[in-house]
């Protein structure tokens, strides 16, 4: 992506918030949201599905994440605003677009907030199983709500510190990994490459295993366009934005296929280890405590997911309270310029679950999760069909950006096609087209409601003029 030198274009943050994030807690934020427990403790169901292969998958969805994350680059640098690809959706689009975006995205946050509470207890009940699942819940629940209504520069520091534990996890685990696959680990034999072709091949169940895994690889990376939403309140957005696209972008790339390389060299694809794919890499090199501490790391990497996410969510409803399509009370801060109200509703749905976690123990988190569906890859494609119409609208009206995507328009259409590719896929699949479904059903919902609503506002002003 190129620079531009075009500070005067860029519109101002958000009014009513603050602008004392980092650039280092801003890519943090990137990585926090992005690497949780898919990475810690589902990639090996990937492996399972396509072998080996499922590198191409990453690799595949990976791409995909750059271009989403270059696209979002640019419209955030040039309009940094806590509603982010919300408001990109709503100027390229219209109102109804932007406002089912952000309604969409809010409502999918809220229920991965709750399921992230729910999953770090569930785990830390496996080796610490001294409180109930309910109440480790509220604990999470009540400390991270705490910690979004403090000032949003504590707030940063907080996940800065998170998102560095999980990232030196990662590292230590790709440096032990390629210590092991060296020979030089005192106990362990080398494995070798043996893995990667035997047990069937590179690509053991074929073209159709590495297209399952695609459709569930893709939504290992989302959360990363948090980025975006959070360059309203960073210092000198235009700078710190382009530096956490790269950075978050590279790093993800790295240690999401460094760290699936290490796996499916060590395991065989048809390993039970594969269920816990970390620690069983672990254990091979002779780490018998490698369950406990992978455990633990899990904990960390979704709580932190839960701390970003919690902002994230606050910010998208403050934004859509702003622009009139959520209650303006969201739309208030405090003396810290917190968005206090809109912390409080996003965090409400976690609190009831713990209720409901109480009443029905060990069956909210699946039903939750399922609930989430493929939201992320909606939002995703508003982001770059808003890049399209917007990045050709600036350049028809010789508007300058001060961030500019490299190879436009082919690279946002490259974008585009492999969105669909990997809807393709979902639909050729059972339980995806089932999700998938269930997605598309809950946006033509959000869609009407908010044409209603907006058609509403319209008749109101109109009567008042």
């Amino acid at each position: 992506m190129k620079q531009q030198t075009a500070a005067a274009t860029a519109a101002p943050t958000t009014s009513g918030l603050g602008n004392s994030l980092k650039q280092r807690q801003l890519t943090m934020m990137g990585l926090g949201s992005a690497i949780g427990a898919g990475l810690f403790l589902g990639s090996g169901e990937g492996i399972m599905m396509a072998g080996p292969a499922v590198l191409i998958s990453y690799l595949v969805a990976g791409t995909l994440i750059i271009l989403v994350m270059w696209a979002l680059g640019e419209m955030a640098a040039a309009n940094p605003n806590s509603g982010a690809f919300s408001v990109y959706a709503e100027k390229a689009m219209g109102t109804v677009a932007g406002a089912t975006v952000g309604w969409l995205w809010w409502l999918q946050l809220v229920v991965v907030i709750a399921a992230e509470a729910l999953g770090a207890a569930h785990l830390l009940v496996t080796i610490w199983p001294v409180l109930p699942a309910w109440a480790l819940t509220l604990i999470f629940m009540v400390v991270f709500t705490i910690v979004n209504l403090t000032s949003v520069k504590n707030y940063g520091e907080f996940e800065f510190w998170f998102a560095l534990l999980k990232v030196t996890a990662i590292v230590l685990f790709l440096a032990f990994g390629i210590a092991l696959l060296l020979g030089i680990i005192p106990g362990a034999a080398s494995p070798g490459l043996d893995n990667l072709f035997s047990h069937g091949g590179f690509a053991p169940t074929g073209m159709a295993g590495i297209a399952s895994a695609l459709f569930v690889v893709a939504f290992a990376f989302g959360g990363t366009e948090i980025v975006a939403v959070a360059a309203a309140e960073t210092l000198n957005p235009e700078r710190s934005v382009a530096v956490a696209v790269r950075t978050v972008v590279w790093r993800i790339l790295v240690f999401y296929v460094g760290s699936i390389f290490i796996i499916a060299v060590v395991l065989p694809w048809t390993s039970e280890a594969l269920l816990s794919p970390f620690a069983g890499v672990l254990n091979v090199a002779g780490l018998p405590w490698a369950g406990t501490v992978i455990t633990l790391v899990a904990v960390a990497a979704l709580l932190s997911a839960l701390n970003a996410n919690l902002y994230g969510a606050s910010r998208m409803i403050y934004s859509l309270a702003e622009r009139a399509q959520a209650p303006r009370i969201f739309s208030s801060t405090n003396a810290r310029f917190v968005p206090v109200a809109a912390v409080a509703v996003s965090v409400a749905f976690g609190f009831v679950t713990v209720v409901w976690e109480l009443l029905y123990p060990d069956t909210v988190l699946k039903v939750l999760l399922n609930l989430v569906g493929s939201t992320c890859l909606i939002i995703w494609g508003s982001a770059l069909l808003s890049q399209f119409i917007l990045r050709r609208r600036a350049d028809r009206d010789g508007t300058a950006l001060p961030l500019r995507m490299r190879g436009f328009p082919w690279l946002t259409l490259a974008g585009l096609v492999l969105l669909l590719a990997i809807f393709a896929v979902g639909f050729s699949d059972p339980a995806g087209r089932g999700q998938l479904l269930s997605t598309f059903s809950l946006v033509a919902v959000i869609a009407l409601l908010s044409k209603v609503s907006h058609k509403r506002r319209q008749r109101l002003a109109a009567e008042r003029s």
